[in-house]
């Protein structure tokens, strides 16, 4: 029995952190790049002024309480986001494909929100703790005051970056400036502190804590990635016959330092310095080929490079290249391999879907009209022969300014609709209003009228007529 836990036991390993040794190089510049711009989208953008008649001045702000949704001149409505939000899911889903299928993981490398927020934070460890070299260090000395100091001020920043993200992002669903002073004099509601005590924790695990943990055990997109992979989809691939020869690795010494040494004792140009593992977020040698946990960052590529070009190599050692052409006899120069159907198919989905997306907002009404007919009773017959029926128009304005309406009807004579004195009408921003129309047929024409149409003009934009479809019903109905 006891051997048979001591077996199970042995199944578990303790998880042995990860030190990225920082590197520079055209990979590393260009994920510099998208996390600037993706912090200062994040982090700024709630706090643009945009000026409004009858809502907050703020850009972008999703007031749940009231449901209305501000993205800059825009204001958009529940019933809006759902046919919006379905069309954004299709085109982000297929976009990952997308760019699956030509590129490999390069979203998670570059412009996953779990990889953007741990490169921050491994940048805040190397600043506070020093590289790679000092950080081992000081994890294997035993507590003193250095490293009391040096890990206390690293999770305490860490932790401050957390609550900054977890009070950004609630800011979005509140007016800015207002959170800041309710939340900082304990009059916020409770809901915004559950929040941002929630997603403060939880980025502090993911980003500092976890890091390369989510990616390879959390996130699915881990998982299922190699079945949207092909033979010609560019992923980071060490040249494994360049590298090694044909005796293996070797660093460089004596009468093995020049590539022509080096061939002639069938060694590879790779000299074993294990740069390439040093940088790796997710702390794999990509010299064993690919798997799962490289998130296609090409940090392991500048490392590479870098080191070919201090000893006189060529570059491409590791590289970006496909199945394909790295076990052709002759490799040729690595590109994207687009003309394939399924890399089509998925383009032409995302351009398709991002089209209706464009031409839904392009065309969105800012009037919403509704017309009930009155069904208790459907019809009455009166004292003349008159037959009757009732409706009831709601107008909805969705618009920052107030509209004056014009209605009307199509299909039957035009004073056969009676509107009281709501033959037009004006609307506040945000308003609605019902207006009771009743219309009246003799026998003879409500024979003939099955269905008619109401109309809505708005007075500042004549040629936009709505139209409402009506049935009429009487004794022959």
């Amino acid at each position: 029995m006891q051997a048979g836990i001591e077996e199970q036991s042995a199944l578990y390993e303790k998880r042995i952190p990860i030190f990225p040794r920082a590197v520079k190089g055209r990979f590393r510049r260009f994920k510099w790049g998208v996390l600037i711009l993706a912090y200062s989208v994040f982090f700024g953008l709630v706090w643009l002024p945009w000026p409004r008649h009858d809502g907050p001045s703020q850009a972008v702000m999703f007031d749940l309480v009231h449901r209305k949704f501000y993205i800059f001149g825009l204001v958009a409505y529940p019933q809006d986001l759902i046919v919006w939000l379905g069309l954004l899911l299709f085109i982000a889903a297929a976009l990952l494909f997308f760019v699956t299928a030509l590129v490999g993981r390069a979203f998670c490398g570059y412009f996953c929100f779990q990889t953007l927020w741990t490169d921050f934070f491994v940048w805040i460890e190397n600043l506070i703790q020093g590289d790679r070299p000092k950080r081992v260090r000081l994890y294997k000395q035993p507590w003193n005051r250095e490293k009391i100091l040096k890990l206390g001020t690293t999770h305490f920043v860490w932790l401050l970056v957390s609550f900054w993200t977890a009070f950004t992002f609630a800011a979005y669903f509140t007016y800015a400036p207002e959170l800041v002073r309710d939340f900082f004099t304990g009059q916020a509601h409770p809901a915004a502190y559950a929040t941002v005590l929630i997603l403060t924790l939880t980025t502090y695990v993911a980003a500092g804590l976890g890091r390369e943990q989510i990616c390879m055990y959390v996130c699915p997109y881990a998982r299922f990635q190699s079945v949207m992979y092909d033979p010609e989809t560019l992923v980071v691939t060490y040249d494994e016959k360049r590298g090694d020869g044909r005796m293996g690795r070797a660093p460089l010494r004596p009468g093995a330092k020049t590539r022509e040494e080096r061939r002639a004792k069938g060694y590879g140009d790779c000299i074993d310095c294990t740069l390439c593992v040093q940088v790796c977020p997710v702390g794999i040698d990509i010299r064993n080929g690919l798997q799962y946990p490289c998130i296609s960052c090409g940090l392991c590529i500048d490392a590479c490079d870098g080191v070919m070009d201090s000893i006189g190599f060529p570059r491409g050692l590791i590289r970006y290249d496909c199945e394909v052409n790295i076990k052709s006899p002759a490799p040729g120069k690595p590109h994207l391999h687009w003309k394939r159907l399924k890399v089509i198919g998925y383009g032409l989905a995302v351009v398709v879907m991002s089209a209706l997306l464009v031409h839904s907002i392009a065309n969105r009404s800012d009037l919403e009209q509704a017309v009930t007919q009155v069904r208790q009773p459907l019809y009455v017959v009166l004292s003349d022969g008159q037959i009757r029926n009732r409706y009831q128009i709601r107008l909805a304005n969705r618009s920052d300014h107030a509209e004056t309406y014009a209605l009307g009807v199509r299909g039957i004579p035009a004073q056969a609709a009676d509107f009281g004195n709501f033959q037009e009408v004006t609307v506040k921003p945000d308003q609605s209003i019902l207006v009771q129309v009743s219309v009246k047929l003799p026998p003879e024409a409500a024979m003939r009228v099955e269905s008619f149409e109401f109309t809505i003009t708005p007075r500042s934009r004549p040629a936009e007529v709505h139209v409402s479809p009506a049935r009429f019903y009487g004794p022959h109905s």
